[in-house]
């Protein structure tokens, strides 16, 4: 038998290393680092020798030679390393025994125990103690089997694969014969199958032929492929140069075109939303937004996982809300005020501002909308956002309380209910002035509705700090102040003595003064609303001052700013002659005079006649000063006017009747006679009546005027009123003169002219 030379016990699997190459090619006999030669030694003791010859011919040592490798065909198998000596290798099981079946897989290179054979020698290598060890086993070719034949082509010959992988078990494959005898590896590998994925060998372990031993060996799953040893490509030191695991590039592709879908979803989704919100900002665009079904597609985006989608989602309702009833109507039948409420304190600060706007755009519209905005439970979330650190959520907090509240006093109520008031006096105390702003507008539409609620608001300690921001220098503040405060002033005297005892006077009257028109009306208004209560409350405005304050800001003012400063001049003088006198002493029935001539619409013309009939209504004098002023024939032309409202028309014909029945000042009225309808000539009738019978200088001149014929020509039903007024005054005069000046004495005198005899 010949044997190839140790230079050629390489892996017939692997590709050979550039050094073998070299070796090759320069005959050299030094190892290169591919081929991982080492001594042989014997695989059970400690010191390095020989293994034994197969064959049983002693130490034989190995033999260079050139000859090829002896040709036999052998079943597979993969003989690993195991301590003790080399048990014999069966060639072919006996009969009945069960057969060796080969495990065909794909070639590779061993791991950690490892066998590689080439070509006539069989060498084994394995890990013992931490350190790689080697054995080299000659391999005698089985018997039967001719030497040099090539096992690919010999009829008759068994299929033999190469094995370059560790068996099925633990040890060599062994035959029925008993003996062990290792398969032989031709010179040319044979591929086999590559085994299952998952598949295990149930034995396991350290079989018997790890004893020396027999076992019959049947067909199992291989088991996972060993690491590769060192030198080979792909090994297990190359693997451990790369700690991470690397995933083909067709799966990181995958994974990247995946992502790319959902990136492309919610930038689609945030463009949307986005749109939505930019075209409900322009009014020409809702109509074909409801068309579109907006608010049915908007709704699944208040639930997205993205916050920045649910914020401008938010936004773009409360923008289509805000436009008119029927979008607003629109949302709350589409159930989304819970969906967008549902998680509000867990939320962004800018999702919580955009849902408090979407809540008042809703509310605002109605008391129905404003209730269904409570029966979602937005108020208890609006009051836990009072709560939040962020000022902008509070503002839009208090903004939303604020609708609701304002439309009636069980909405008002609810508001109350829900510990909104405590917490809405805290945010006027804050130092943002938007924050004061819409907190203060927010009490002032709680306490407009009752005095209970207005009590509710004075409890939680509200005027003083509303009082003290009277001279803030911003104008909006001061308008809400100044309203909060006549809110609550207006329902009864305690609660307006408890305003003017927070020192607003002379603060107040500074307002009357301002440049913004808004903080003239609110300042007017709120002095109106103490000065109407009790005549000591007037008083106190009578001598800080207010009363000329409130002139000058009459007469510098126009349209409605102008309102409440002439109620409040009527609530004053209508008290006691003293505050009337102290109003006609400020000069204030030319400005009211002046407001019946210049103002257009008909509430402030009202206004002025009726608080110019209760400047006149006290005495003779406060008459004769309005009666003056020319007051009444104004007063009358707009009584006639058919234009007139018919609370106009009203509050001028009182207006007329008060200063008539104290005026004393004929000339005043006599210009009244030609004008008057029956229901104001009356008392003009009834003027001169108490007048004339005791004044004999009114009488020639009621004569000279034309009075008395006027008198004569009014026709007045038999015992009314007027005809006693008429008879009053004729009773005044001969009955000549009555007669002179009766309709139809001229003819009476003619006929008896005509009829009349001279005397000759």
């Amino acid at each position: 038998m010949r044997w190839i030379s140790p230079e050629r016990r390489v892996c017939p699997v692997c590709p050979p290393s550039p050094g073998q190459v070299a070796q090759q090619r320069s005959g050299t006999r030094d190892a290169s680092p591919g081929e991982h030669r080492v001594p042989p030694i014997r695989t059970g003791g400690a010191a390095a020798a020989p293994l034994p010859n197969v064959s049983g011919g002693g130490q034989a040592p190995v033999r260079p030679s050139d000859s090829s490798p002896p040709a036999s065909a052998a079943r597979d198998s993969a003989p690993r390393l195991w301590p003790g000596p080399v048990p014999a290798l069966s060639p072919a099981p006996s009969r009945g025994a069960a057969p060796s079946l080969p495990v065909r897989s794909p070639p590779r290179c061993p791991g950690s125990s490892t066998a590689r054979r080439c070509c006539a020698v069989l060498v084994l290598q394995t890990r013992h103690g931490g350190a790689p060890v080697s054995a080299e086993l000659p391999v005698r070719p089985p018997p039967g089997a001719s030497v040099g034949a090539d096992p690919h082509t010999s009829e008759g010959s068994e299929q033999v694969t190469h094995v370059c992988g560790p068996g099925p078990g633990p040890g060599p494959v062994l035959g029925t014969a008993g003996r062990a005898q290792p398969p032989l590896v031709p010179s040319r590998p044979v591929p086999r199958a590559r085994p299952e994925r998952g598949a295990r060998s149930p034995r396991g372990g350290a079989g018997p032929g790890a004893a020396g031993g027999r076992a019959n060996v049947t067909a199992e799953a291989p088991p996972p492929p060993a690491p590769l040893p060192p030198g080979c490509r792909g090994d297990a030191s190359l693997a451990r140069k790369s700690p991470r695991a690397r995933s083909p590039p067709g799966a990181a592709m995958s994974q990247r075109q995946v992502l790319q879908v959902f990136e492309q979803y919610q930038r689609a989704r945030s463009q949307f939303a986005q749109a939505v919100a930019d075209l409900a900002a322009r009014p020409q665009s809702i109509d074909t937004l409801r068309s579109a079904g907006v608010v049915c597609l908007l709704r699944p985006l208040l639930l997205d996982v993205v916050p920045s989608i649910r914020q401008t989602t938010a936004l773009a309702l409360g923008r289509l809300a805000d436009y008119d009833v029927e979008m607003a109507e629109a949302i709350v039948k589409a159930g989304i005020l819970p969906q967008l409420i549902c998680s509000l304190p867990e939320e962004n600060r800018y999702y919580k501002k955009a849902a408090a706007f979407v809540l008042r755009a809703v509310a605002k519209h109605s008391p129905l909308l404003a209730q269904a905005v409570v029966q979602s439970g937005a108020l208890e979330m609006l009051v836990i956002c009072l709560e939040d650190f962020d000022p902008g959520v509070k503002e839009g907090a208090s903004w939303g309380l604020g609708y609701i509240a304002r439309h009636n006093p069980e909405l008002s109520q609810a508001v109350v209910d829900a510990g909104a008031v405590p917490l809405l006096v805290l945010c006027i105390q804050e130092p943002e002035i938007a924050l004061k702003r819409i907190a203060a507008s927010t009490l002032s539409d709680i306490s407009k509705h009752s005095p209970e609620l207005a009590q509710t608001v004075v409890d939680a300690g509200a005027i003083a700090h509303l009082a003290q921001m009277i001279p803030n220098p911003d104008a909006k503040l001061k308008r809400q102040v100044l309203s909060a405060l006549s809110q609550i002033a207006k329902h009864s005297v305690d609660l307006a003595e408890l305003v003017v005892e927070a020192e607003i006077f002379p603060v107040v009257l500074t307002c009357l003064k301002d440049s913004d028109e808004y903080v003239k009306k609110n300042g007017a208004t709120l002095i109106r609303e103490i000065a109407k209560h009790t005549p000591e409350l007037s008083q106190i405005i009578v001598n800080s001052g207010g009363v000329a304050a409130v002139i000058d800001c009459i007469g510098s003012s126009r349209g409605t700013v102008r309102l409440p400063g002439i109620m409040t001049l009527g609530y004053v003088a209508a008290h006691s002659e003293n505050l009337s006198m102290a109003v006609i002493v400020s000069k204030g029935i030319p400005p009211l005079c002046l407001c019946l001539v210049e103002e257009h619409e008909d509430h402030i013309k009202a206004a002025a006649a009726w608080a110019l009939g209760q400047i006149g209504r006290h005495t003779t004098e406060h008459a004769r000063h309005v009666a003056v002023a020319n007051v009444l024939p104004t007063l009358l032309d707009i009584f006639v006017d058919p234009r007139s409202s018919e609370d106009l028309r009203t509050k001028t014909k009182k207006a007329l009747k008060n200063i008539l029945q104290k005026c004393t000042y004929l000339p005043a009225l006599e210009p009244l006679l030609h004008e008057a309808p029956p229901s104001i000539m009356k008392h003009i009738i009834g003027q001169f009546s108490k007048v004339l019978p005791h004044d004999n200088k009114a009488r020639r001149l009621f004569v000279t005027t034309g009075g008395l014929k006027k008198v004569q020509e009014i026709k007045a039903e038999p015992g009314s009123l007027l005809q006693e007024y008429i008879n009053t005054i004729n009773n005044c005069y001969p009955e000549e003169i009555v007669r002179y000046y009766s309709p139809g004495y001229s003819e009476i005198l003619l006929e008896r002219v005509e009829n009349y005899q001279p005397v000759l």
